[in-house]
């Protein structure tokens, strides 16, 4: 590990389970001495770590190690889908596209997730859809995915957190499943939006939770019944492309809808463009809830914007070869979200991506987007830095990551990514040393 600084040269060598550091100056040091080192956390002994830091302030380095290296990020991996949709994405989302031809009207998606979700109260493209007196067709020619991501987790398809992607999600593609109890002591089971789709329910009579279990390829419900007076869960519906979408969506506004399966003859000019929400107001909860859903749509909108489809190989394919040429190592890319443990990146990826988003961005948009201290992602932590660390968690099974922002108790901005991989237990220790690392950084820079 290297530590540079403009008045101070440092030399770290790692032996065995720890680092010593030998330094000029104690006061300008991250001590191996010190409990906020986090490579100093005996928690981190067998497990894979890269550390970077970077003075955008003094365009220095401040720490490098393995910074290099190739880790799993996790939901970090949203950072490079989040740059993706502020470059080209505009100052609003395009909700979809269309085109009126005599009696008809013709609706191009374009992946926003934003149509019928309950976060947003306005709805510009359902109120379109209801005005017209035409007959409505939505074509899935652009449509060039798989309603899940390379590498994603089978087993978790019931989860809210791997929702299916498609063309023209509503109602954020999964269904409010509800149980209450009524005046006589029973319960009443329903669902929102209402659906037709089949539901049975579980002779389990033993089990005290409301529980929702949906059958892997097919909009079939089990409901087990339980013993509380009010119980929610979301679970994702199968898309089937575009078909799920239409049965829902002629519902909630009242007329029939079908679906083109008709190669398109024209590309997005001859289309007209209606907008349907700021684009921060879809940035920021994806990046304060880590928003799987928003984070996988963004990289198929800006695929759409872009190439015309929506295919996320060819779109990162696309990126990597242009905006992100100059990425310190070339990355694998799987996905929008960082579901997918095939997706390879390197700490010194996310350090040159955040100082590229501020310099195009600004920062103080980047402060906006980006949890806080007590904040998203950062509630359980940080209070103490609340204002002043602006950053990305991620996690999955054995690996913690956090990479973002910190201004300095001298008003340096720092940008910096940790990445741990690999460990069997002890995550919350983990990130406690990461808590206690950034809080030093603060405070000597």
């Amino acid at each position: 590990m290297q530590i540079i600084n403009r008045k101070f040269s440092q030399s770290l060598f790692l032996f065995s389970s720890f680092l010593l550091i030998i330094s000029c100056s104690v006061q300008k040091k991250i001590s191996t001495q010190n409990d906020s080192n986090p490579l100093n956390d005996s928690v981190l002994q067998n497990v894979n770590v890269g550390i970077s830091v970077f003075d955008a302030t003094s365009n220095q380095q401040i720490m490098d190690y393995q910074g290099n290296k190739y880790f799993t990020p996790a939901s970090n991996t949203k950072l490079f889908s989040l740059y993706a949709g502020m470059k080209y994405l505009g100052d609003s989302l395009i909700g979809i596209r269309y085109i009126e031809r005599d009696t008809d009207i013709l609706i191009l998606p374009t992946g926003d997730p934003t149509l019928l979700h309950p976060d947003y109260l306005k709805q510009p493209v359902v109120d379109f859809l209801k005005w017209k007196k035409r007959n409505i067709y939505i074509t899935d020619a652009n449509w060039k995915e798989q309603a899940w991501g390379l590498g994603w987790s089978w087993d978790d398809y019931n989860g809210d957190d791997m929702t299916d992607r498609s063309p023209m999600p509503v109602y954020a593609n999964v269904i409010k499943w509800a149980q209450t109890q009524v005046s006589d002591g029973t319960f009443s089971s329903f669902s929102i939006p209402d659906i037709n789709w089949k539901v049975v329910f579980s002779n389990d009579s033993t089990s005290k939770n409301f529980s929702v279990k949906r059958r892997l390829d097919e909009n079939v419900f089990e409901i087990t019944q339980g013993t509380e007076k009010y119980k929610e869960e979301k679970i994702p519906f199968v898309t089937k492309g575009l078909e799920s979408a239409v049965e829902l969506l002629k519902d909630t506004i009242g007329k029939n809808i079908f679906i083109n399966h008709s190669p398109l003859t024209t590309h997005h000019s001859p289309f007209t463009i209606l907008h349907s929400q700021p684009v921060d107001s879809l940035f920021r909860p994806m990046m304060f809830r880590s928003d799987n859903f928003f984070a996988e749509q963004t990289l198929l909108m800006v695929s759409n914007e872009k190439l015309g489809i929506m295919n996320d190989e060819k779109i990162v394919d696309t990126l990597l070869k242009t905006d992100l040429k100059g990425l310190p190592q070339k990355p694998e890319w799987a996905d929008g979200s960082g579901l997918s443990r095939f997706n390879l990146f390197t700490p010194q990826d996310f350090i040159w991506l955040l100082n590229k988003m501020q310099k195009e961005f600004g920062i103080e948009r980047m402060k906006r987007i980006l949890p806080t201290g007590g904040a998203g992602t950062l509630g359980a932590r940080y209070k103490q830095d609340s204002g002043y660390i602006f950053a990305k968690t991620g996690s999955l099974t054995g690996v913690a990551a956090l990479s973002g922002y910190l201004i300095t108790q001298k008003n340096h901005l720092l940008i910096f990514s940790i990445i741990v991989n690999n460990y069997a237990e002890g995550g919350s220790r983990i990130r406690d040393s990461f808590a206690k690392f950034v809080s030093e950084l603060r405070r000597k820079y």
